[in-house]
């Protein structure tokens, strides 16, 4: 008997990202305005300003997948008024996976991160 597919929010391998993810890393790596932005600087996050979490940071749930699954983490130090989720080691690797699918990640949209990751296809 056939196995039921796995739901494509929870994939198999911690390698792989889900769609929501994949969605986020081609909107926070694309290029706007001119600037590359680079993997490296991770994903800025913005700072709760009031209540009983002010002074951290709003992680959204698809970040939070990501910190969960230990492919991101939470950088200590403040950046422009707020901090940023950071690829781990491991989630370089998927992110090196990610961008030898041609129709994930763009490849002269997203040139410049083969660049930086050392994918050899800049």
């Amino acid at each position: 008997m056939a196995q039921p597919p796995k739901p494509a929010s929870a994939p198999t391998d911690p390698g792989l990202f889900t769609a929501a993810e994949r969605d986020l890393i081609r909107w926070q790596l694309c290029v706007r305005f001119g600037q590359a932005p680079q993997a490296a600087d991770g994903i800025y996050l913005r700072t709760w300003r009031g209540g009983p979490q002010a002074g951290q940071p709003k992680v959204p749930k698809v970040v939070q997948g990501l910190v969960e699954r230990g492919l991101m983490h939470i950088g200590p130090e403040v950046v422009m008024g707020g901090r940023r989720a950071l690829f781990t080691p491991l989630g370089l690797d998927a992110l090196r996976h990610m961008l030898q699918d041609r129709r994930a990640l763009n490849p002269d949209q997203f040139a410049h991160l083969h660049e930086e990751l050392g994918t050899g296809r800049a």
